[in-house]
């Protein structure tokens, strides 16, 4: 078997580590005669991992006892909704920053629930740029901040987090969680879908201060309250038994590899490569605002488009897949989270060179 390399923006590549421990536990999975999947949730023997992996998790992020870590279904869209759902009144203002793709979708679903402050909106440039935090209009009585650290469609990415003079803030970091260490402590509410670095498709994780929990409105969907998950171990129904599993190794694995500190040195050096090839080109470019760039989400465009189906056909016959771009932007798109290895960046850089050698 040819593994290729694999861009995709979500799901999104594994590491070749975790992978071989899945097929060594398939079908006898810690000596039960079982598969994960066949197991039950409730039984010994998952409950353990479970907590194994929301320790390590606690680990890798330095999370402390003022959080609860939850596992739940939905993706990173449901938490659109419950986050305004559990932190906001009836008719309470929201504050949103609106960078990209992402927290367009954000703003509009909770606009359902509450009146929404645009506190900051990079929509007169396309989305390149993250607005300086100095011009941001805040609503002091707001419920919460939202922001996308990373906006994986338009590759723009914050290096700051924000200050909310107390109010809480909730980040959507399912493109950016545990690609590098970020202080836990700043945040009420952080959530993040597994497809990206964590695991498969299917879980979200949520890190949620505990004063948080109790939701503001009474009458939710008991599925769609915070304090549901925490009271029961996020086992409140039978969760995606799979992906926590598989999101457990994947904490193992970041661990064994040196934690995030580590990650995060090497996930800056492939990005700091591939916009250097980009930048170092006539032929290739980058749209967004160099302070502003993502680590995990790079867009670039060719100097002509019309190369764009020659350029994408070359590189699947190279074994460099899925590197089409959004079809709301265009062009290309190299996601390059935890497990796209470093010689898969040095390979798409190479390729890219010969094709422009080529067709330049």
């Amino acid at each position: 078997m040819t593994r290729v390399y694999n861009f995709s923006a979500g799901p999104a590549a594994m590491p070749i580590a975790v992978l071989e421990r899945i097929r060594a536990d398939i079908p006898d999975w810690n000596g039960t005669g079982m598969t994960v999947m066949e197991v039950s949730h409730r039984g010994k023997a998952f409950m353990e991992t479970a907590a194994k992996a929301g320790q390590d998790v606690r680990d890798l992020l330095g999370i402390n006892d003022d959080y609860s870590v939850l596992f739940i279904q939905g993706g990173a869209t449901m938490q659109f909704s419950m986050a305004p759902l559990n932190l906001a009144a009836v008719g309470q203002t929201v504050d949103y920053v609106q960078t990209g793709s992402w927290s367009i979708k954000a703003v509009a679903e909770a606009r359902r629930y509450c009146r929404v402050n645009i506190a900051a909106d990079s929509a007169d440039r396309k989305f390149t740029y993250i607005p300086p935090a100095s011009e941001w209009q805040l609503d002091p009585d707001a419920a919460y901040v939202h922001y996308t650290p990373n906006e994986t469609i338009d590759g723009v990415e914050f290096h700051f987090i924000p200050q909310t003079a107390g109010v809480p803030l909730v980040a959507d970091m399912s493109s950016t969680i545990l690609s590098r260490p970020v202080d836990v402590s700043r945040f009420g509410i952080i959530y993040a879908g597994a497809q990206k670095n964590i695991g498969p498709a299917g879980l979200t994780l949520v890190i949620i201060r505990k004063d948080l929990l109790e939701p503001a409105r009474p009458d939710i969907p008991s599925l769609l309250a915070y304090r549901i998950y925490a009271e029961s171990d996020s086992m409140t129904n039978t969760p995606p038994t799979f992906a926590w599993y598989v999101a457990g190794l994947v904490f193992e694995h970041l661990k064994n590899e040196g934690g995030l500190e580590s990650v995060g040195r090497r996930n800056q050096r492939k990005a700091s490569k591939l916009y250097a090839a980009i930048d170092d080109s006539q032929f290739y470019s980058n749209p967004v605002q160099p302070d502003c760039r993502s680590w995990m989400n790079v867009p670039f465009v060719l100097a002509d488009p019309a190369l764009d189906s020659r350029f994408l056909a070359g590189a699947g016959q190279a074994g460099l897949t899925n590197l089409k771009g959004h079809r709301s932007v265009g062009g290309m798109r190299a996601s390059i989270y935890n497990a796209t290895s470093e010689a898969a960046v040095d390979a798409l850089i190479q390729y890219m060179r010969e094709f422009e050698r080529r067709n330049g």
